[in-house]
């Protein structure tokens, strides 16, 4: 089995279930993106749903895509940072029960945290403050930290600091590592259009994008969208939501079927597609089959709130792969 190593924000997913998607206009918050924000604004919108419930698990893009390839059996590796506090210590010990292999390195800065509106319709829209996730620098990532991984996943949230992704594809690639991207969110991919482009000619084999980040990307529709995104990837992925997704490389292209499901929250159902998807390839399942793993997870996790699933729902889960695998 080939060996998975992802890289993002080290975050701690703080969500609240919302009622009135007015608030999110008081607040200039568009419905559906991701906000960097800072300590204070983060504690203005905190304060503002105070009243709301609220749950807080250990979160961020690539970390919920690793924690979920060794929920399946995967082995997965994760690098980023936290700070020397109490979330910090629970991110850790977080990720070592999941059975990842972590490289966290630390800060005097807080943890960062991201507070996640979920709307009636399960859509959710992110405010996050990076905190010592930010501080990560290209510096302090070496070559053993890359030694005996397969895939190296990257998610798209870091694509601001360009060093950093630089430096981390380079040493993946040297490595003997395919490189695969989540493109994250739509306001982000317009925010680094330019960037994007050039790694994924020069960099990437696996892209992964929803409607609105291929539509941001490529200003096409889905279909379109994915075939000038497999120009840039070896394997290029575009997620529709309950019309499933659709997968092309130069040898073909499939369309994958939702599974069926009861939306409560759309929290890390890319992020754990990534994961069946990416976990199917360390098996070296046909790549059909890497989304249909895609689609039984990430239809499972947006019947919960939040991207954490219990025992229970990981056994479901497996039992579901190994009937499509024929593993039963």
């Amino acid at each position: 089995m080939k060996k998975i190593l992802g890289i993002g924000n080290a975050l701690t997913d703080i969500i609240l279930q919302i009622n009135d998607d007015n608030a999110l206009k008081q607040l200039n918050l568009p419905k559906g993106s991701m906000q960097l924000v800072d300590e204070k604004k983060q504690n203005e919108i905190s304060e503002f749903f105070k009243q709301e419930n609220r749950t807080m698990i250990t979160g961020g893009s690539a970390s919920n895509t690793i924690n979920g390839i060794t929920r399946l059996g995967g082995q997965a590796g994760f690098i980023g940072k936290t700070g020397r506090d109490d979330v910090g210590t629970f991110y850790t010990e977080d990720s070592l029960h999941n059975g990842v292999q972590p490289f966290l390195l630390k800060s005097d800065t807080p943890s960062g945290r991201c507070l996640i509106l979920v709307s009636s319709d399960g859509e959710r829209t992110m405010c996050t403050y990076l905190g010592a996730a930010s501080e990560l620098e290209a510096g302090e990532l070496h070559a053993d930290m890359f030694e005996g991984y397969d895939i190296f996943h990257i998610e798209g949230y870091l694509v601001q600091n360009h060093q950093l992704l630089r430096t981390a594809m380079q040493q993946a690639k040297a490595a003997g590592a395919l490189i695969s991207i989540d493109l994250a969110s739509y306001n982000v991919v317009e925010e680094n259009i330019g960037f994007l482009k050039e790694i994924l000619a020069e960099y990437v084999d696996i892209v992964f994008a929803n409607e609105e980040e291929a539509r941001a990307f490529t200003g096409k529709e889905p279909l379109e969208a994915l075939d000038e995104l497999a120009l840039h990837a070896r394997i290029a992925v575009v997620k529709i939501g309950k019309g499933g997704s659709y997968i092309k490389t130069a040898k073909g292209f499939c369309h994958v079927q939702a599974l069926k499901s009861n939306c409560t929250d759309t929290t890390g159902a890319g992020d754990l597609y990534a994961a069946g998807f990416l976990y199917g390839m360390s098996r070296e399942l046909p790549l059909e089959v890497c989304g249909q793993i895609g689609s039984i997870v990430a239809g499972h996790v947006v019947e919960v709130i939040g991207a954490k699933m219990s025992d229970d729902t990981w056994t479901c889960i497996l039992n579901e792969i190994n009937n499509l695998t024929g593993e039963n």
